[in-house]
């Protein structure tokens, strides 16, 4: 029996590529995904991934679509959590709404999904958690003061999820990517992106699959030994 996998905003960018290639690799996937019913449904049908719809910075919402996918596929082993939103701004103009919403769903996530699946991956003895962060977690990023410090937040949270999985069998590792090329990304305008990119050695934007590449590393059966860790995918933008 193949191991069973949720992605967390698993039907588009980067959370699409890792979807797929899990899959490739014989993982059951459930793709989670949060607001795009024709995005998702289209997703379904051209990957043959099963998709379900939830708020992850909703924790009863995580605690039931969890059950669902267990209820579907079995109990979760890999939890990729990858679900996250942007609300920039400068902190002299920044809402108090457009801190928290990013705070929840970037942030917050974490926690919902991790609680949701800690006490089967604890009795299985194993359990592989992935968390999605960024550079800009790494660095900072003028503008977004909610997005980094949710970001680095991640990187806090894996780390002593991490020393308490352990004795389990179960590992927790972050992956910060730098710019990658997706939707969210291409929304930046040209001039600015030019710039971007002026800053990155390797001289281009990455991939999603490069990212997903990285998650099937870490998530792998003997990956046991790597706990704890980021992998930052960046092009050597920044070196942490």
């Amino acid at each position: 029996m193949s191991r069973v996998a949720i992605v967390t905003g698993g039907t588009r960018g980067i959370g699409e590529a890792i979807s797929i290639m899990l899959k490739e690799k014989g993982y059951q996937v459930a793709a989670n995904y949060g607001g795009n019913d024709e995005r998702a449904q289209e997703f379904s049908k051209r990957t043959g991934i099963p998709v379900y719809k939830w708020d992850v910075s909703d924790y009863k919402a995580c605690e039931e679509g969890v059950a669902k996918v267990k209820e579907d596929l079995g109990p979760v082993e890999i939890l990729v959590n990858n679900a996250g939103i942007t609300r920039d701004g400068t902190l002299h103009r920044m809402d108090q709404e457009s801190w928290q919403k990013v705070i929840d769903t970037d942030l917050g996530s974490c926690f919902n999904m991790c609680r949701a699946v800690i006490e089967d991956m604890r009795a299985a003895k194993f359990g592989r958690v992935v968390n999605i962060g960024s550079i800009n977690g790494q660095a900072g990023q003028y503008g977004q003061v909610n997005y980094a410090a949710a970001k680095s937040g991640i990187h806090g949270f894996t780390k002593a999820m991490a020393q308490e999985g352990a004795a389990q069998g179960i590992t927790v590792n972050a992956i910060a990517p730098g710019y990658i090329d997706t939707d969210m990304v291409a929304a930046v305008p040209p001039q600015v992106l030019e710039k971007i990119v002026a800053k990155i050695p390797v001289g281009r934007l990455g991939k999603a699959s490069e990212i997903a590449r990285g998650v099937c590393f870490l998530v792998a059966d003997d990956g046991g030994f790597i706990t704890g860790s980021t992998l930052s995918i960046n092009g050597g933008q920044h070196m942490y």
